[in-house]
């Protein structure tokens, strides 16, 4: 299925760019907007499958359509471009119930990915957002470790394995394994070994 798209975006080249670049990878783009006034008005009239909103436009930004949108019970999935990394912005797309949120630096190599993604309803979110936000909560996330698993976590990015680090610490590795457990927890880090690892050596020096 070919899902139906309006984009919006108050920079002329901006929109042109976007606009030109999905018509030649043959996307179904409907409508386009230069403001968020327009943008809300073509969403209404034509019910797209998703709806590609510049956060900052006058009259409406991309959040206050999304919220409109969800008061109004309309289906599009929005997906918002912006320039901006910021925690706070991320977090109120979601609330809003934002399908995709994409840097504009990067939108013409990840959009096609993003649209495929949301077609298939799965949320899409820019790698360097998320690694940026990530990077930014690191201290604040690291405090949060007791003072064994901080031990722990200094010998991970120091390359120890979980033998060496029980070795030293005199404890057995089912301990250290059960630590390591708690501090990807805490540190919201997937299961696989190398994950807790490459965040340790990457952030020992917030300790």
């Amino acid at each position: 299925m070919n899902p139906t798209i309006i984009i919006a975006d108050d920079h002329p080249l901006v929109l042109k760019g976007l606009n030109d670049f999905l018509q030649e990878n043959k996307f179904n783009v409907i409508a386009s907007a230069k403001n968020g006034k327009e943008a809300l008005a073509l969403i209404k009239a034509h019910r797209p499958d998703i709806a590609i909103l510049d956060i900052k436009m006058p009259f409406f930004t991309g959040l206050e359509i999304a919220k409109k949108c969800q008061a109004s019970n309309i289906k599009t999935k929005i997906v918002l471009i912006t320039f901006e990394k910021d925690e706070n912005t991320y977090n109120e797309a979601k609330t809003l119930g934002a399908y995709g949120y994409v840097l504009k630096e990067f939108a013409l190599d990840e959009i096609e990915n993003c649209i495929t993604s949301v077609s298939n309803n799965k949320p899409y979110f820019s790698p360097e957002l998320l690694s940026y936000i990530e990077i930014n909560n690191a201290p604040d996330k690291i405090k949060s470790l007791t003072e064994a698993e901080t031990k722990i976590f200094k010998l991970i990015g120091s390359n120890k394995t979980a033998t060496e680090i029980a070795k030293e610490l005199n404890i057995s590795v089912r301990t250290v394994e059960k630590h390591k457990s708690h501090i990807r927890t805490k540190l919201a880090l997937d299961s696989k070994s190398a994950s807790l690892y490459l965040f340790a050596k990457e952030n020992l020096r917030f300790l």
